[in-house]
């Protein structure tokens, strides 16, 4: 039986944009990020947002759990990291098609040293990582009130 699948060129473009990433990451290695001991395999998507008090990162990690991702915070800048096991290593299933990516990740986000190191919190659900980072209270905006 043949299966119909609709030409994307988007799609192609994506795939060939992000393997050329990889090829030039792995070649260059990551500016800044040395202190990764592989290149990543892949990117995990990510939402970075600031609030007065703090700032917050959402990270999309599917098919991991908390005790699979490591988060470290140094010189103002926080590191998320870690590795989502393929499914298929090893099984002698016949794969037709892989499009989900597998392998090492790391995520770095430059913060400043206005940071609480003490302070961040961060918490899993449903495949979401959220981490907030509370800002010092020199750092936070002050209000001047008009008279």
């Amino acid at each position: 039986m043949t299966t119909l699948t609709r030409y994307s060129p988007v799609r192609d473009l994506t795939v060939l944009e992000r393997e050329a990433a990889r090829l030039f990451d792995e070649f260059f290695g990551r500016a800044g990020e040395a202190e990764a001991e592989a290149p990543a395999a892949w990117l995990p998507a990510a939402d970075v947002s600031e609030r007065d008090d703090a700032f917050l990162i959402r990270m999309d990690l599917p098919g991991l759990k908390k005790d699979e991702v490591q988060i470290t915070f140094e010189n103002g800048r926080l590191t998320v990291s870690g590795e989502r096991k393929s499914e298929h290593e090893g099984s002698h299933d016949r794969v037709h098609r892989l499009e989900r990516w597998y392998g090492r990740f790391y995520r770095s986000f430059n913060l400043g040293n206005m940071i609480l190191p003490d302070r961040i919190k961060a918490h899993f659900r449903n495949g979401v990582l959220t981490i907030e980072a509370p800002k010092a209270e020199e750092r936070r905006p002050k209000r001047i009130k008009v008279s």
